[in-house]
């Protein structure tokens, strides 16, 4: 029987248990909101699973020395977007980290497994998947949703000794380590991309002025999402957005003519969008180009995906585990590793592409 925290004191007492580690998850709310709200905090301490209301006053201070204890270790299933939850509610991040499903794809197990499958392939127990949309900000909440969410952490102690067993016996364990470091770092970070327009597919369609106005975009409505904690699509949407850059209007007049006809514009930030449409961005001589792939470049592409999957086999990793084609692409136009290959992957990888790469650079 999970048992329902609701004082903050309640949490104080139990870490004075100190374990050695914690089963973590959360559910929360981002459906109207950019930043996501945390509604409930699974914990599993020893035999016991906690439930842990965070909108109680004071509770997410109490979650705090949990998350940041150097002793404690937080394990956590495919940990992303629980990291961001934790840190906009509790202002710190769970370290160090045991993600399982890093951890399942490092053991050649399978890449981005959900927590109901990799339970059935390590336990044999099938899990429901009953609540995943439920209301979580409500209260008080259903037996059904307190069964689902302890479910959530009541095998996570069971994956993190047989995957951690197995990464140990593979040598893999550092691997695991780096690639959870650089998952919180991501988030601790937060940097807002510096050329979203680069990876929007209709960008490439778009000539040089038109593509400097939609970066211009871009960077004013993540800044508006944050600050106004919305979703970016209610700011502007994307097909707007282009529209936008590639047939910009003559005037504030015509823009707010044209946002009458869109039951969707948002006329009363018209004002705003004209200014940042007109005004060029101070870096934005240095912005690239989001160009489409050429046939060099797609041959390129191709040899180095037939060479990673080579390796892939000889690891026994799972397919877009040591590189994803997002990766190949970077490393392809930039010419230098990119940080999200990190340090295992480039030195599994290194003596088998830098003569392609090397090649193409000669050739080209």
């Amino acid at each position: 029987m999970p048992h329902w925290i609701q004082h903050p004191a309640e949490l104080d007492q139990r870490l004075n248990q100190r374990p050695g580690r914690i089963g973590l998850d959360t559910e929360f709310i981002r459906e109207r909101t950019y930043w996501p709200q945390l509604a409930l905090v699974q914990m599993a301490v020893g035999d016991e699973i906690l439930l842990i209301d965070p909108l109680v006053p004071g509770m997410t201070d109490a979650l705090k020395p949990w998350l940041t204890a150097p002793d404690i270790l937080k394990v956590m299933h495919s940990a992303s977007e629980d990291l961001v939850a934790f840190k906009c509610a509790c202002g710190v991040l769970p370290r160090p980290l045991f993600d399982t499903q890093i951890a399942a794809a490092l053991a050649g197990i399978g890449a981005g497994l959900g927590y109901q499958k990799l339970v059935h392939e390590i336990t044999g127990t099938l899990l429901a998947k009953g609540e995943t949309r439920s209301d979580w900000l409500r209260r008080p909440l259903s037996p059904a949703q307190l069964e689902y969410a302890a479910d959530d952490v009541l095998h996570l102690f069971a994956l993190h000794d047989e995957l951690g067993r197995r990464l140990a016996t593979q040598q893999r364990l550092a691997w695991l380590d780096e690639d959870a470091e650089r998952l919180l770092a991501g988030v601790e970070q937060d940097d807002a991309e510096a050329w979203p327009h680069t990876s929007m597919r209709a960008a490439q369609f778009l000539d040089r002025q038109a593509q400097l106005r939609l970066l211009r975009l871009l960077r004013w409505r993540d800044r508006q999402a944050r600050q106004s904690d919305k979703p970016r699509s209610w700011i502007l949407d994307n097909e707007l957005a282009v529209a936008l850059a590639r047939f910009p209007p003559a005037d504030e007049a015509a823009l707010l003519h044209q946002f009458e006809k869109l039951p969707k514009a948002p006329r009363k930030l018209a004002g705003t969008i004209w200014q940042v449409l007109t005004t060029p961005l101070p870096d934005e001589a240095d912005a690239p180009l989001a160009v489409a792939a050429t046939d060099a470049g797609k041959a390129l592409l191709k040899r180095l995906q037939e060479d990673v999957a080579a390796r892939s086999r000889e690891l026994g990793l799972p397919d877009g585990v040591l590189a994803s084609r997002r990766h190949l692409e970077a490393l392809i136009e930039n010419g230098t590793w990119p940080p999200a290959l990190g340090q295992w992957r480039r030195s599994q990888l290194e003596t088998r592409l830098a003569p392609l790469l090397a090649s193409a650079t000669a050739s080209g």
